[in-house]
């Protein structure tokens, strides 16, 4: 694995260029960007075997963010591993720019898997990618970053019952668990917990963790590799996580930063 100061190094520069892009594009959700991005490069930098190169190749692994408005956060990710020229990145948000609040289709964008944004539809085409490897006798895993707030979506356990009926063994699920929605507390909106329990109930290895500390999130995968059944990992995270006065402040969902709180994200983040 990675030094650990190095992949926080990574997390800080991402995050930093996610707050900019936001600045620049006027393009929100902001919030929502930040509390995935530690479990986008652990994905990224040591778990995913995908060569960017060659991002079609059969045996690639597959890594779906079913949380699509957090687009931003993966193309930037996706341009600092070298999936694509990052300059392509300098039209964010204009007329004709593949890069907007959603991920665009597959044949726009290499690394990109499904077309995300309508909540609760990557999990059940996650569900899908990972059943083939039975019919195309071909190794490989898939990811799915889903939110809580997807959780409330009927398309979610049915997918959840369906992969556990089928016993798919290279699927992990990951639950960025931010306590947010769109405009309130998840769980003023819908009862959630027991969370474990239910995934559990539904007859899934469930493995519960601090969405921004690296050694755990590493542990998880290495432990979900290890599991003869689907696995969600639980990822506790912070809406707006590296920025003071974004942390758990469920305005940036929508707000876009002014350039001033741009400077004051820089100097917290050291970049």
């Amino acid at each position: 694995m990675k030094n650990i100061d190095y992949l926080k190094s990574v997390a800080k520069n991402l995050r930093f260029q996610v707050i900019k892009n936001s600045y620049t594009s006027k393009t929100p959700h902001l919030g929502s960007c930040l509390s995935c991005i530690d479990l986008l490069v652990a994905l990224y930098w040591e778990v995913l075997k995908i060569d960017p190169k060659h991002p079609t190749k059969p045996n690639r692994d597959r890594f779906i963010l079913s949380k699509g408005h957090a687009a931003p956060a993966l193309f930037f990710t996706l341009a600092e591993k070298g999936f694509f020229d990052k300059k392509k990145l300098d039209n964010y948000g204009k007329d004709g720019s593949i890069f907007g609040e959603h991920p665009p289709a597959p044949k726009y964008l290499p690394g990109i898997e499904a077309a995300t944004g309508s909540l609760g539809h990557g999990m059940p085409m996650g569900v899908g990618m990972a059943l083939s490897k039975q019919l195309l006798k071909v190794d490989f895993n898939v990811f799915v970053i889903i939110s809580d707030g997807e959780c409330n979506e009927g398309s979610i356990w049915e997918a959840a019952m369906f992969a556990s009926a089928k016993k798919i063994d290279n699927l992990v699920i990951v639950i960025d668990y931010n306590k947010w929605q769109a405009t309130g507390r998840s769980k003023e909106t819908l009862t959630l917990e027991p969370l474990r329990g239910k995934w559990e109930a539904f007859g899934w290895e469930v493995i519960e963790i601090d969405g921004h500390k690296f050694p755990e999130i590493m542990n998880a995968f290495c432990d979900s590799k290890k599991l003869k059944k689907p696995t969600v990992i639980i990822a506790h995270t912070v809406k707006g996580k590296g920025v003071s006065f974004m942390e758990d402040d469920n305005n940036w969902h929508y707000r876009i930063p002014t350039h001033e709180e741009v400077q004051a994200a820089s100097l917290e983040l050291q970049i």
